[in-house]
């Protein structure tokens, strides 16, 4: 058994269960993103892998050895933590080799494993800066850093770029990805940034509430969201909800405003079901402008009423805040960078991208 793997393993404080029993598992040299809402239990199933939360009850193996007991230091791991926790009297160097300087290693040995770090983060020319003198991806290079000399079998990162702001977050998940490459090491990863876990994870695991709800490629959890919670979670804007039905003998999802055909991969689904009232999934990027057109072979336009509240221009997109009978929906259109803020009217929804719920569980229909 390698990677990471957890078995039944349960979260209590005192009378109240936050984690309910839990298997996961880990491949090794794979990056796993845990996402969800804040309070899902994401960071508790990390600080319990790192050792720093014990387990209720359940087993814990890191690279096919036991450490549901151990301590942190005895697990192979090295932790990032969403504040840098850099000591400020110490310079980069000081920072990045405590650690070893802690359990005896070698100055040499030290000497070079902080150089390999400092060149693959590119932070060479800071090893004799305090942190007070680095910028906030600066300092999270260097809490990266002091994890990546210590060369452990797992890395656990908790919310590592929450504090930057949003375009050093997206430089820095780039360069989280690219050390995921040069490391081939297993990584685990929590955050409640969707567009974080869509962006670097080979594997993303949503929670909510303590519960696994679905794992899978981002690819997977996009295209094929188990419930409604996943499909509400994944994808930015989110995905708009709509209450409807399903009727007629060429299927049709009918709802207040609007009635569209149901795509051929759904009829023998909805068939089947007892009961024709549905919740309907449109994402926001499956609307376009009335003419239509910019999907695949298999996309299918049909007409959309929509009530234009608040046209967003982002340059070559508009997100649009709009009403379909009503309700509150969101869409996103490509329209170009020189277009006039779009208004109420027409629009086109690609049907083949119909998404189907249960209306009393919550499950999808597929």
């Amino acid at each position: 058994m390698s990677g990471v793997q957890l078995t039944e393993v349960t979260k209590s404080y005192g009378p109240v269960n936050v984690i309910p029993p839990l298997d996961l598992s880990f491949d090794e040299g794979e990056f796993v993103v845990i996402v969800g809402p804040s309070g899902c239990g994401k960071s508790t199933t990390l600080r319990m892998i790192a050792g720093l939360e014990p387990v209720s009850s359940g087993m814990i193996h890191i690279a096919g050895k036991d450490v549901t007991w151990a301590r942190p230091k005895e697990r192979d791991i090295a932790m990032v933590f969403q504040s840098y926790a850099l000591y400020p009297h110490m310079n980069v160097a000081e920072n990045m080799s405590f650690a070893l300087r802690l359990a005896g290693t070698p100055k040499k040995e030290v000497q070079q494993r902080v150089k390999v770090a400092a060149d693959m983060l590119e932070l060479t020319e800071y090893l004799d800066r305090k942190p007070k003198d680095l910028s906030g991806g600066q300092r999270q290079r260097v809490a990266m850093g002091r994890a990546i000399v210590r060369d452990a079998y797992c890395f656990l990162f908790d919310e590592p770029l929450s504090n930057l702001d949003a375009k050093l977050r997206s430089t820095m998940r780039t360069e989280l990805a690219l050390l995921h490459k040069k490391l081939d090491r297993t990584m685990v990863y929590v955050t409640h940034d969707q567009i974080e876990a869509m962006t670097m994870a080979d594997r993303i695991v949503i929670m909510e509430k303590g519960h696994v709800q679905q794992v899978g490629s981002p690819r997977e959890v996009y295209n094929n969201p188990v419930n409604i919670f996943v499909a509400g979670f994944i994808g930015s804007p989110s995905m708009n909800m709509l209450d409807a039905e399903v009727s007629g003998e060429v299927p049709r999802v009918k709802g207040n405003g609007f009635d569209l055909p149901l795509p051929k991969r759904l009829h023998q689904a909805v068939q089947k079901r007892d009961s024709s009232d549905v919740v309907v999934g449109l994402r926001p990027e499956h609307f376009s402008a009335a003419t239509g057109g910019g999907g695949t072979s298999e996309s299918e336009f049909s007409p959309v009423e929509l009530d234009v509240k608040v046209a967003e221009y982002i340059g070559s997109s508009q997100f649009l805040a709009a009403e379909i009978g009503g309700k509150q929906i969101s869409a996103a259109i490509e329209v170009g960078p020189d277009s006039a803020p779009l208004e109420s009217g027409k629009y086109m929804f690609d049907t083949s991208r119909i998404y189907l719920f249960d209306r009393t569980t919550g499950g999808a229909i597929s």
